[in-house]
């Protein structure tokens, strides 16, 4: 093990240096033709018409569905572009002295989807600009994960904890004291020479390690991906015949290094043998580009089309949709994508393409490869049309919203819609698989203390589930029907990952766990206000161990520059946050809903946790009383 140990005097300098831009957008036209859709235009739940215009995109729809009070904003991704810029400009200006601006310029940033009801098509070359001009991503090399961590005492959440990612599933018991050998940049040999370094701090894919002989020393101490090639198990150098040479700030604190070695490693766990081969195969990623998927249409959410796979990073898939340049981002395990016929299959809407002939090389992609849904059982009792319940909406992943089945299709699948918003035609039903973790039996957000987004227009407040659905004379759907299951995922309160915007899912950020219930993760994107966070399962592909986007080579979004804002709280007041339609209340008691009419269920509403750390089941859900 210790052949390859040698001994040489030396000195180290090196220096390395980036520099990065981003490109000025020029502000959108303020005013923008009035688009009508199939000849109607939208109107008001009262049948008052009204339609206004993004500030920040551009995108014409229908006034109610925009975001805000102000209705200024089609989407909170756009919202959020908007304010962050405009505070930026703000604050830059005070700071020079000069009166702040109106208006600042802002770099756009396109939704994830739109809903038909909130916008409408704009014309062909204002879409082609818009696309031109989306937001520059930020190189990966421009954020340093070991600073962030080690400057606020951060924790990042285990590999382990993220199944679907490279090694997520033989990351084994890699921890605090495991000891590898890396290049020592402590030298001045003109040849690559190596040293032993133990892990002090572990996060995600990233280790911080401290040479051998240090100590509690920390001045060389040096974060770095585990899954670098550069990272061997100890005894790598004596087999391939590289020196060992220890760092020259302590060449001569012993006299007989090979003894020191002896000494400190016995004992010691090491990294796997073929841990650098593991790395590799997991690495390798079944999607290949042109191959032929369904993807839900980002600008109709009821529907799905055909897309080609363009892209492969890390499992990410930029897919393109067939007559047409636009583009998607998803995981190759995402539930919005499916193998071709999916949607014949089950009964969804499709958009048949007019493409005649395949470009070469095309192909479907193998059932196999998506992800697999439970299988379920429609015989017996069921959802049907009309049941309620509540449900992430998934254009605005920070809302649980009062939600309505709408269509039962095969397979144990359902098109939800979410209440008081949606189109009179459908078009902005959503799909989500029975068993999906983002649908909840009614009541699920009260008994958690989490806030429950009662339907647009609903002013008996706070919303009482017992009384809508007397007014609304429907029933709820019955809580056995709901998936219980909660893995025991491992993520905790304030760990540190890397997650995908989903209303631009072509970013990945910077990202910190901030509530758990049960199964159910607040995800907060560090330096935006929390009215940006969205819900996610703990087992979605979206979600990242700190370190993934440097492995795959994905672009990381760092921290939105919020620090300069808290500095100064005088010249640019906080952004005010979304209008909270009410106040959750957490149940004190057993809340039990009288009997009504036969349509109506009975419910009993049983006390619950509402951050669940441990992650037993638990009952967090409603008890349905036979």
């Amino acid at each position: 093990m210790f052949d390859g140990y040698d001994s040489c005097s030396e000195e180290s300098t090196s220096s390395s240096s980036s520099e990065d831009s981003e490109d000025e957008v020029p502000s959108i036209p303020a005013s923008l033709p009035i688009i009508k859709n199939n000849g109607q235009v939208y109107t008001y739940p009262d049948g008052k018409a009204g339609m206004a215009t993004c500030e920040m995109c551009g995108m014409v729809g229908v006034r109610d569905a925009f975001y805000s009070k102000t209705k200024r904003f089609c989407s909170v991704s756009c919202s959020r572009s908007y304010s962050s810029n405009s505070k930026k400009a703000s604050i830059m200006a005070r700071l020079q002295g000069k009166p702040p601006t109106k208006k600042a310029k802002v770099l756009q940033k396109q939704p994830l989807m739109a809903k038909l009801a909130a916008y409408a098509q704009y014309q062909a070359s204002q879409q082609q600009q818009n696309l031109a001009k989306s937001k520059a991503v930020v190189p990966v090399e421009c954020f340093d994960w070991g600073r962030y961590i080690c400057s606020n005492n951060l924790v990042g959440a285990p590999v382990s904890c993220f199944k679907h990612v490279p090694m997520g599933t033989c990351w084994g018991d890699l921890a605090e004291g495991v000891r590898v050998e890396v290049l020592n940049s402590d030298t001045n040999l003109s040849t690559k020479v190596y040293w032993i370094a133990g892990i002090v701090k572990l996060a995600g894919f990233k280790a911080l390690l401290r040479y051998e002989g240090f100590d509690n020393d920390t001045i060389r101490d040096f974060w770095c991906n585990l899954c670098v090639p550069e990272i061997h198990p100890v005894g790598w150098c004596a087999s391939s015949g590289k020196p060992l040479v220890p760092p020259k700030s302590i060449q001569n604190k012993y006299s007989n290094w090979k003894a020191f070695l002896v000494k400190r490693l016995t004992g010691a766990k090491t990294l796997p043998p073929d841990f650098a081969a593991k790395v590799h195969e997991n690495m390798q990623f079944p999607f290949k580009k042109l191959m032929r998927v369904e993807v839900v249409d980002k600008t109709h959410l009821c529907r799905t089309r055909v897309a080609l796979v363009e892209q492969v990073i890390g499992g990410r898939l930029r897919l393109v949709y067939e007559e047409s340049s636009d583009d998607f981002w998803c995981h190759m395990y995402s539930p919005l994508i499916h193998a071709i016929g999916w949607s014949r299959s089950i009964g969804h809407r499709f958009k048949r393409s007019d493409v005649s002939k395949k470009i070469d090389g095309q192909m479907d992609a193998p059932a196999p490869l998506f992800a697999k849904v439970k299988d379920v059982d429609q015989s017996g009792e069921w959802f049907k049309d009309g049941m309620k319940l509540e449900a992430i909406d998934p254009l605005n992943l920070s809302a649980i919203c009062v939600a309505t089945v709408r269509k039962v299709l095969a397979d144990g699948y359902l098109m939800i819609a979410i209440d008081g918003s949606e189109a009179a035609d459908g078009s902005d039903w959503f799909c989500y698989h029975s068993t999906s973790p983002s649908i909840f039996p009614a009541g699920f957000c009260g008994i958690n203390n989490i806030e429950l987004t009662p339907p647009r227009g609903y002013t008996k407040l706070p919303f009482k589930w017992f009384d809508y659905l007397r007014e609304t004379s429907s029933i709820a759907a019955p809580v056995k029907l709901f998936n219980k299951d909660v893995p025991n995922h491992g993520f905790r309160q304030g760990m540190k990952l890397e997650a995908v915007d989903l209303m631009d899912p072509r970013l990945v950020c910077v990202a910190t766990v901030t509530r758990i219930v049960h199964r159910l993760l607040r995800i907060h994107f560090d330096g935006w206000e929390d009215e940006y966070d969205q819900w996610v399962d703990c087992q979605s592909p979206d979600l990242y161990p700190v370190g993934w986007c440097q492995l795959t080579g994905y672009q990381l979004q760092p921290p939105a520059a919020q620090s300069e804002i808290k500095e100064i709280p005088p010249a640019v007041p906080k952004q005010k946050k979304k209008a909270q339609q009410y106040k959750g209340q957490k149940k004190k008691s057993l809340l039990r809903l009288k009997e009504e009419p036969a349509e109506v269920d009975e419910f009993t509403f049983s006390q619950g946790i509402s951050d669940q750390e441990s992650n037993g089941s638990g009952s967090y859900y409603i008890k349905q009383e036979p």
